[in-house]
């Protein structure tokens, strides 16, 4: 399997999973425009994607997804309340009701030759889930949009070989910053999104021998630096691993270009 984070970042996320059969994307968060573009970049025709995978109904996750469903007559996955929100509120068109395709948390599903695992997640939206990818013994783990964690989404994502994860915000910045108060109180609560320490305390719940690389993703603008995130998940993998002979690849998923594709 590959992955490839074309967008990331509370502007807009796009993310490509697939195989040499199957070819997928996670959100469409983005012009449809940059989608073709980010998929030509890495030689991924769009005529040839499989599904659309939706994790919530937020604007910087489905902007571009009407053009891409109408162009190419890609189905459309998401659990019945996300697939309702988008279609309620109008704003990426119509999509044909063939295309709509729904998931169910903790219900498997197999596109091609991939496994997909929805699971749900704390987001102030409407069932909101997150995704797993299984091909032939080896899993990609991805959530973002995490106001919390636990127990459950350890276990969602544990015995992952690459982790696509949230690391959205320093809660200092976020603090001093010129966000409305409300505002910090949603994304700093549980149903809002996960900060760097919160994002370096999860990783290291899941780290194993065989997790090679960690992938940092959905970082503010605002209230973060792509140096901070990685420093300070850095330095907690590197203390949880002292003495330990492994240690996986971190990078900053790119806010407006494909970032390196990462196969397994």
């Amino acid at each position: 399997m590959r992955l490839c984070s074309i967008a990331s970042g509370s502007s807009g996320n796009c993310i490509y999973v697939g195989s040499e059969q199957t070819h997928l994307l996670v959100d469409c968060g983005i012009s449809g425009k940059r989608i073709e573009n980010g998929l030509a970049q890495i030689e991924v025709p769009a005529d040839t994607l499989k599904g659309v995978l939706i994790t919530h109904e937020h604007k910087d996750h489905i902007q571009g997804l009407g053009v891409l469903a109408r162009r190419y007559g890609v189905p459309v996955y998401g659990t019945v309340e996300t697939i309702n929100a988008i279609l309620k509120n109008g704003g990426v068109g119509r999509i044909d009701e063939s295309l709509l395709r729904y998931v169910v948390p903790d219900q498997p599903l197999v596109i091609g030759d991939i496994t997909v695992n929805p699971f749900s997640m704390s987001h102030d939206a409407c069932n909101p889930v997150c995704y797993t990818f299984e091909r032939e013994g080896k899993k990609i783990g991805m959530a973002t949009d995490l106001g919390t964690y636990d127990d459950y989404i350890v276990s969602k994502l544990s015995g992952s070989k690459v982790l696509y994860l949230e690391a959205n915000h320093d809660v200092n910045m976020l603090m001093v910053g010129g966000y409305p108060y409300y505002l910090k109180q949603r994304i700093v609560g549980d149903k809002g999104h996960l900060s760097n320490e919160r994002s370096a305390e999860l990783i290291c719940k899941l780290l194993h021998e065989d997790l090679k690389n960690i992938i940092l993703a959905h970082l503010s603008k605002e209230n973060n630096y792509a140096e901070l995130a990685y420093e300070t998940v850095r330095v907690e993998v590197e203390n949880h691993l002292k003495g330990c002979s492994y240690k996986p690849e971190i990078v900053v998923a790119n806010r407006d270009i494909p970032s390196k594709m990462v196969k397994i």
